[in-house]
């Protein structure tokens, strides 16, 4: 992949998306192709074609996807199943046929199994159950990354898929319905500043162990990935198409949401409520392929967590309560 390569970044609008476009655009390529949803629907097989058989993307960042917190999980399920389906069936199979030289798609540390051994190895993926709460999004996932290893054995083509931790950053969605673990608890603890609300209700026993990544070493490492990744580099792992990519430390939701509460400055109680699931008790993945590969990640969380917080919530923020405002009047 050099300055001059055609590349297009799935999903730039996205938090992994943003992300990887910043990332690329600093780096200076010249040629880089995106499609906001309302003008190329990824789940439609011929616009998806169309798209492809005119740009001709040498390289291809699958970024886009249907996410978002347990709560959206659990009352959503067939969205998160349908829609990750469609769009990475239909991304990978035009990739393939319009000759497409490398694809790496995002992936994600919920699709190892909810008691595999940790830290989490690449080859644990498969040998167990999915975590209950985000089944239907991890199966979706799984599949898009055996599309890839089905067309890598095929084809010999060198698509992969890249399984960060949680993620974090500028360009995250505090929707109350999609927000992860992070921009939650960033918008649970500054609503209650501002409102003056005595306690805040966090989901779980806040004993749960988590890993968390800054979007921004993310899609470092995406870029690096497709520089420098084949999976016949790993003899030991039978060439297995999908690598982690983790910050390599953990922290338990209950220090986390006091380390938020600080930052934030909130002075009110925090509640937790182990009658609401808080999903597996640890999760943390095994990222020494990658660090093999020499690469390193360079963000820490409480540095991370101020920076974003001092100078992107609060526009990232009003952007969630504006999409909120346009579904609610769009449902009544």
């Amino acid at each position: 992949m050099d300055l001059d390569s055609r590349i297009f970044v799935a999903g730039h609008r996205g938090l992994a998306g943003s992300a990887v476009l910043r990332r690329l655009q600093k780096e200076g390529f010249r040629h880089l192709f995106t499609a906001p949803s309302s003008i190329l629907d990824l789940r439609r097989q011929k616009d998806v074609q169309i798209f492809f058989n005119e740009t001709r993307p040498e390289f291809v960042f699958m970024c886009a996807a249907t996410v978002g917190g347990a709560e959206d999980n659990l009352q959503r399920p067939g969205a998160y199943l349908y829609d990750n389906l469609m769009m990475q069936a239909n991304v990978i199979n035009a990739a393939q046929a319009s000759g497409t030289q490398k694809l790496l798609l995002i992936g994600s540390s919920y699709l190892y199994p909810a008691q595999a051994q940790q830290p989490m190895v690449e080859d644990a993926l498969l040998t167990g159950s999915f975590e209950p709460v985000k089944e239907f999004y991890s199966l979706s996932k799984v599949v898009g990354i055996k599309l890839c290893e089905a067309f890598k054995r095929q084809m010999d083509l060198n698509f992969f898929s890249v399984m960060p931790p949680n993620l974090y950053g500028p360009g995250d969605k505090y929707d109350t319905r999609s927000a992860h673990v992070i921009a939650a608890l960033l918008r649970r603890f500054h609503e209650a500043k501002e409102k003056g609300t005595q306690e805040v209700v966090i989901w779980g026993s806040g004993s749960a162990l988590r890993e968390f990544l800054h979007v921004d070493d993310l899609a470092d490492a995406c870029v690096f990935l497709m520089k420098n990744f084949n999976p016949e580099s790993f003899p030991d792992n039978l060439g297995m198409p999908w690598i982690n990519c983790g910050s390599g430390e953990e922290i338990s939701i209950r220090d986390l949401a006091q380390l938020i509460q600080k930052i934030v400055g909130y002075t009110g109680k925090i509640i937790f409520d182990p009658t609401r699931p808080e999903g597996a008790p640890r999760r943390l993945l095994d990222s020494s392929r990658l660090r093999r590969l020499g690469w390193q990640p360079t963000k820490d969380l409480r540095k991370g967590l101020e920076e974003v917080y001092q100078n992107f919530f609060l526009a990232d923020y009003a952007r969630s309560l504006e999409r909120e405002a346009r579904k609610s009047s769009a449902a009544s």
